[in-house]
């Protein structure tokens, strides 16, 4: 491990706090297999996506620690699926089939259910995001069966808002300030182009890598940082990164062909999605200005194992929680997953994470305890060293509620201490002094 992140993990643990990554898998709907997740809350609470059912049908889900993944529903057809969630968790948007087999826009509340938003005329329609204000964009046919990006309002209903001179458009994320809308629109030549709209500018085509189309994905919480994916010169799909004063500018790959930008942070600082490998498999990443593109399997090599995430389809305001699919080790199929990237917890003991695990006292001077508690048993204690060897098995708890497990000796330095359940990983640095 670099001695900066070495020097990153005795700075928390000097001001009491350890970094404790985690990483949940989680899981399916009853009888179902595959999972996917799209979005997360800001408190990470609340994951939205879409699994399949014992049937083999997706259906959009609401995943919480408490309750667990649950199906929100169909408008009597067999598909859904959940894209978007509101800041605090509580409204969802999507698309659900009806019992002609016609995707609707739906806009879904605890109180209220499944709500139709309509569409601009014909007969199908898709929500993709929701912003603080309760603006929702997607797109919707048009009377002569065309999809146009949209944006709706309880107020106002739905509105379209155009295209660059082609026939079809999608509205696919809104900024927090409610103004700026991103998505792709096709021009005269029906390719598509990223655009960036806003009441005031209308519709801007944000260009290309040097190819014919583009698409964004997702926008800052100011509307001044847009990402999503653009063709180069070769025609190849390339993650990009888009603001006024830098125009476009592709984000890479992981050795691939290709790649695409999905979610980013509030500030726009942070960007995740996924990226071509070498041998063409898709790998999440993280990007930021300082580190360029990270495969999420390594970044993160501690808390992931053996398992592998495929994408990372959203990220929580502040950067904390990245969400996605990959495949679970522990199970062999297709998960969705939560991924806590900075998740801390007091030396104190105190944390609001379903699963955690403390070391104390930290930094150790002789011998230690592990104290750990988790909702899912049963759980391996292990010592990994700072390239991420095993070195000792401490033992494996069985038993609910909170345990503690003896620190042996060791040697003076840095390890890491790592907790395993079924779909759930957590670790937290040690430092042993002699």
């Amino acid at each position: 491990m670099p001695c900066r992140r070495i020097q990153e993990l005795l700075l928390c643990i000097c001001c009491g706090r350890l970094i404790a990554q985690q990483l949940f898998w989680l899981g399916q709907l009853p009888g179902g297999g595959t999972s996917e997740a799209y979005a997360v809350s800001d408190s990470g609470t609340v994951v939205v996506g879409r699994a399949e059912n014992a049937n083999y049908f997706w259906r959009a889900f609401r995943w919480t620690p408490a309750g667990r993944m649950e199906p929100l529903g169909t408008f009597g057809g067999s598909f859904s699926e959940a894209t978007a969630v509101s800041p605090d968790g509580s409204i969802i948007v999507g698309r659900a089939q009806d019992s002609l087999g016609r995707w609707r826009a739906f806009r879904w509340s605890a109180s209220e259910g499944l709500q139709d938003l309509g569409t601009l005329g014909g007969r199908e329609s898709e929500a993709f995001d929701i912003a603080p204000s309760g603006i929702i964009v997607g797109k919707a046919a048009n009377a002569s069966l065309q999809s146009r990006a949209f944006r709706w309002s309880p107020a106002e209903g739905m509105q379209e808002l155009g295209t660059f001179g082609g026939p079809e458009s999608a509205a696919l994320a809104i900024a927090r300030d409610s103004f700026v809308i991103v998505g792709w629109a096709e021009n005269a030549d029906r390719q598509p182009r990223a655009f960036r709209w806003s009441p005031t500018t209308g519709m801007e085509d944000l260009g290309t890598l040097g190819g014919a189309r583009s698409e964004a994905y997702a926008v800052s919480a100011n509307g001044f940082v847009v990402v999503g994916r653009a063709e180069n010169i070769d025609r190849l799909w390339r993650a990009f990164r888009w603001t006024p004063s830098t125009g476009m500018r592709e984000l890479g790959t992981l050795g691939g062909r290709e790649s695409a930008a999905m979610a980013l942070s509030a500030d726009g600082s942070i960007v995740v999605g996924w990226a071509a490998t070498p041998t063409a498999d898709w790998h999440a990443f993280r990007w930021t200005e300082e580190t360029g593109l990270q495969d999420l399997n390594l970044l993160y090599a501690r808390v992931v194992g053996r398992s592998l995430l495929y994408t990372a389809n959203g990220i929580s305001p502040d950067g904390r929680y990245i969400v996605g699919y990959g495949i679970n080790a522990s199970t062999g199929r297709r998960e969705a997953y939560l991924l806590d990237t900075q998740g801390t917890t007091s030396v104190a003991g105190h944390t609001s994470q379903p699963f955690y695990l403390v070391v104390e006292p930290n930094p150790v001077i002789g011998t230690g305890i592990v104290r750990l508690r988790a909702a899912t048993r049963p759980v391996r204690v292990s010592i990994l060293d700072l390239l991420g060897r095993e070195l000792i098995v401490l033992g494996t708890v069985v038993g609910i509620g909170e345990s503690t497990v003896p620190l042996p000796a060791l040697p003076a330095g840095t390890y890491l201490v790592l907790a395993r359940a079924d779909n759930t990983t957590a670790a937290a640095p040690v430092v042993v002094l002699r």
